[in-house]
């Protein structure tokens, strides 16, 4: 039987330009209260742009929270009240240079339920036509092309580490 945990008190210990973090005082199965922390966050985008030869458009960054660049599929966070088809859009053209003719909604996921309601909508870009970029003035990454088929098995192989991008391609190889 599943437990539903009840929210006694919420208390807010930090807003950012990206995040928030509050703590949470919740009842537990047995009666007791526990704590959750919970990352509050917009959620966003990501983007599988698949290419007329099927290559999909990846970008390879330094992400400082694993101190390492990582190969990942174009993606953008939401701004609070854009719809996320928007931030696709967006996205799509600051950090690849492309626009979609087709923009169709594959997945939704959580990345990491146990500590954050962030909400990431995938997207399957098509009809591609190339353009100019136009990153963040924070933003420095590398634009790469990708056979479907090599992501897959690269994505098997346990090369492919970041969860959006896994879900992009396993959905992507599933629908073409």
């Amino acid at each position: 039987m599943i437990f539903k945990e009840e929210t006694i008190s919420s208390e807010r210990i930090y807003e950012g330009a990206i995040l928030n973090l509050r703590k949470d005082k919740v009842t537990v199965k047995d009666g007791r209260t526990s704590y959750r922390e919970i990352v509050e966050h917009n959620g966003g985008a990501a983007l599988a742009a698949l290419t007329e030869d099927r290559k999909l458009v990846m970008v390879r960054q330094f992400r400082k929270a694993i101190e390492r660049d990582i190969l990942e599929v174009p993606a953008g966070k939401t701004e609070k009240g854009e719809d996320p088809l928007e931030t696709a859009r967006r996205e799509l053209r600051e950090e690849t240079g492309y626009t979609a003719k087709e923009i169709r909604l594959i997945g939704k996921i959580y990345p990491s339920v146990g500590y954050t309601q962030e909400k990431i909508f995938i997207y399957l870009c098509t009809g591609l036509t190339p353009g100019e970029t136009d990153f963040d003035e924070n933003e420095a990454l590398d634009i790469l092309e990708y056979d479907l088929d090599e992501l897959y098995r690269m994505a098997l192989a346990g090369e492919i580490e970041d969860a959006k991008t896994l879900t992009a391609i396993l959905l992507v190889k599933a629908l073409v």
